[in-house]
């Protein structure tokens, strides 16, 4: 594969049950790459089964493809953007500055985004105040007032109170200080989308969903909650780590928390679409590819387009 004297960046994103991690890795592997995640829960240590780190991946034909921003924080932690687009700039520096082809993979789209258009975030100390008065409203409530702030926010994981009471509060923090975030001017990048047809892609969910819970989740998250973790930060995480914290605590059925957790599933991949169309009304290329074709073809797909913007 052609590559430039200064390694332009390779983005993998796509919806979840798509392929990403077999597909990045096995281009590293091509590349002479390293992989950096892009996902906001495979930060943290022992969220492994629910975060579907898939560490098995990331040997490809007897060789270890090496992996950054996996298992950098503590369950419990509140990691944020602010934090990851540090994180990031030391990785992408470590990577680039051995000579290797960081490929950047990921479905956390704001994760994603934030760092390869560089947008300027802050921290954003609590607002006590604010808190108390948003405490007793309802996460749809929530998620109404949060639309009525014009600024870059993700929703893809919205679905507790404590993080979308989070989300207003950055907002408004944004808001009252008269500051946006707003790109500031990124790193080269090329963007490939892997997508999959609708109904493969909620066959993929169902199915990967049944091996995660075979492969013990249930009896990850009673390890965290053993080691201290409390139940509630597990929930305020989302998707897996909220339905079977649930379900450990006695408040669903096995049977319900598999159902309930395969529709939050599947929202949050149609989720993440949007977000990854958002990306491209602002601005950003993607290069689609069909996911559901065999790995030889996309992986030949996905040079062409290297070579061709890496020229």
């Amino acid at each position: 594969m052609t590559q430039s004297k200064s390694p332009r960046l390779i983005v993998v994103i796509g919806p979840t049950a798509c392929g990403k991690t077999a597909f990045a890795t096995r281009l590293a592997a091509m590349t002479d790459g390293e992989i950096l995640s892009g996902d906001s829960r495979q930060v943290y240590r022992g969220m492994d089964i629910g975060t579907g780190k898939d560490l098995k991946d990331y040997t490809v034909d007897g060789r270890a493809i090496p992996y950054h921003l996996i298992d950098i924080a503590e369950p419990g932690e509140k990691y944020n953007v602010y934090r990851y687009q540090q994180d990031f700039a030391a990785a992408y520096a470590d990577v680039v500055g051995r000579g290797k082809q960081p490929i950047l993979c990921g479905g956390s789209g704001l994760y994603v985004e934030a760092v390869i258009k560089n947008y300027s975030l802050l921290s954003v100390p609590p607002n006590e105040t604010l808190r108390t008065e948003l405490k007793n409203k309802t996460i749809d409530e929530l998620a109404k007032i949060l639309s009525t702030y014009q600024t870059l926010h993700n929703t893809t994981d919205l679905d507790n109170r404590r993080r979308t009471i989070r989300a207003i509060e950055i907002a408004d923090y944004m808001k009252t200080h008269n500051e946006e975030a707003g790109p500031t001017g990124g790193i080269d990048y090329t963007v490939i989308g892997l997508d999959i047809p609708r109904e493969l892609r909620r066959e993929r969910i169902t199915r990967r969903l049944r091996a995660r819970l075979r492969e013990g989740m249930a009896d990850e998250v009673r390890g965290l909650l053993d080691k201290g973790v409390e139940a509630e930060d597990l929930i305020y995480y989302g998707l897996e780590y909220k339905y079977v914290t649930m379900y450990c605590q006695g408040q669903l059925t096995l049977e319900d928390m598999t159902a309930q957790l395969e529709i939050a599933i599947h929202q949050f991949a149609k989720r993440q679409m949007t977000w990854f169309r958002g990306m491209e009304r602002r601005g950003i290329k993607i290069n689609w590819i069909d996911a559901s074709q065999p790995m030889e073809q996309v992986l030949a797909q996905a040079e062409q387009i290297i070579n061709q913007t890496h020229q």
